[in-house]
């Protein structure tokens, strides 16, 4: 990575400065949050193989499969800012047992339409109402994890919940297609029921305690409108000019990996890999997510942040260039993963600036506002991709989108990153 410095000192490390780096992050209620999200992560995506196949499998139309999709993205994206104010009202731990719970119970309604042959309507609306109320749990865990976890080890801390994120996108589809040959899509969506349960489970087994409570709760403080409460979320980040940079970065990403879902079944046909390697490209990114996270985590200096960023933004730019130029499946591979393991790098870096540039009175309320912006990005690189396919063909429309990473990340880092500590006033120029 490049740096403002070494990330460590030449001489070696003692046996505890060793273990220190083995040791996850934060106490046993945070190995416990990160147990739930990776059995929830990982079902997640079983699910989705699930879902989408059975749909169809049933319809037999791309276009039920749009919808489906849609079904499961838009309601973050309109939804999210109300799960920011939830996370800022109520008890969080609890917020996140009654999410799974509910998510549990719905997977159970959706095998029973795939089994009884229900109405095929019903699978893209329980997919919605899943979706909707899944958006309290991503703002809940972002404020539990900045009281969880010392402000020293929140690179290490948001690292680990990145790569899960990226593993899950490697393991879940895997086990979802094993699960899909053995028996059928029903009995998939049943296992991402338990996963649920599991993560329910997980959470249910942290002792409540002031750590999830949001400090409105804790002050006994009367509670705003909901729209007033998400200006005041607005009004944190506009505050933190720093913040709103990372966090566009991120949404860069989001927006190419969008676009990625459309083009790299292109790219596949184009190497000769034929449908099934849409899969491989899709996982050689994943994986380099997931390396991607772990070289992330031993950035901890504020100062290094910019240059970080500014090297993961060019090794998106530049092998998504590329991509459309590879004459071979090996070669198409390696530039996913070097891609892959760029794109996390906005994502760790925006995660770990939130909870040290805003107070956290207000920091699940601004979450709830940067999760959906995340989400959309996704959807507008995805919308995007047709327009520059026609307009520049596959070599093209690659090359405009590496070189439009390439500018934007020259705009957002045109100007020095920092950090301020929490709990203290945010004094950057915008």
């Amino acid at each position: 990575m490049c740096g403002d410095g070494a990330y460590v000192d030449a001489l070696p490390m003692t046996n505890s400065a060793v273990t220190q780096r083995l040791r996850l992050p934060g106490g046993r209620p945070f190995h416990l949050i990160l147990l739930s999200l990776a059995v929830s992560s990982c079902g997640d995506w079983l699910y989705n193989v699930a879902l989408l196949a059975f749909v169809f499998q049933r319809t037999g139309s791309a276009t039920w499969v749009a919808l489906t999709t849609a079904g499961r993205v838009l309601p973050v994206v309109v939804l999210g800012p109300i799960g920011g104010v939830l996370a800022d009202r109520y008890d969080r731990r609890r917020l996140i047992i009654a999410s799974n719970i509910a998510r549990a119970l719905l997977m159970v309604a959706l095998a029973a339409v795939a089994t009884l042959g229900l109405p095929v309507i019903f699978a893209p609306l329980i997919a919605a109402a899943a979706t909707a109320i899944s958006v309290v749990e991503p703002p809940c865990v972002a404020a539990c994890t900045a009281r969880l976890v010392a402000d020293s080890e929140l690179p290490r801390t948001q690292a680990l919940r990145a790569g899960i994120g990226q593993a899950a996108i490697v393991a879940g589809p895997a086990l979802g297609a094993i699960v899909l040959l053995a028996s059928t899509p029903a009995i998939a969506i049943l296992l991402n029921a338990l996963t649920f349960l599991g993560s329910a489970a997980a959470i249910v087994s942290i002792a409540p305690g002031r750590e999830f409570r949001p400090a409105a709760h804790e002050a006994g403080a009367a509670n705003p409108r909901v729209l007033a409460e998400i200006a005041a979320g607005a009004r944190a980040l506009r505050g933190a000019p720093a913040a709103i940079r990372l966090v566009a970065a991120d949404v860069l990403c989001s927006a190419v990996y969008g676009l990625l879902t459309v083009t790299l079944v292109l790219i596949s046909r184009k190497v000769g890999a034929g449908d099934s390697g849409y899969g491989l490209l899709l996982g050689a990114f994943g994986v380099g997510g997931v390396i991607g996270a772990v070289v992330t985590a031993r950035v901890e200096a504020a100062g290094r942040w910019r240059r970080t960023l500014a090297c993961a933004l060019a090794l998106v730019g530049v092998p998504l260039a590329a991509l459309g130029l590879a004459p071979t499946l090996p070669l198409a591979l390696g530039l996913a993963f070097v891609g892959g393991g760029g794109m996390v790098v906005g994502e760790v870096l925006s995660e770990t600036a939130l909870p040290r540039l805003l107070d956290d009175s207000v920091l699940a309320r601004a979450y709830g506002l940067v999760f959906p912006a995340s989400i959309a990005g996704i959807v507008a690189g995805s919308l995007v991709a047709g327009p520059l396919l026609a307009a520049f063909g596959l070599t093209g429309a690659l090359a405009v989108a590496g070189l439009f990473v390439l500018v934007v990340a020259a705009l957002l880092l045109h100007r020095p990153l920092a950090a301020q500590p929490r709990g203290r006033e945010v004094a950057i120029p915008a």
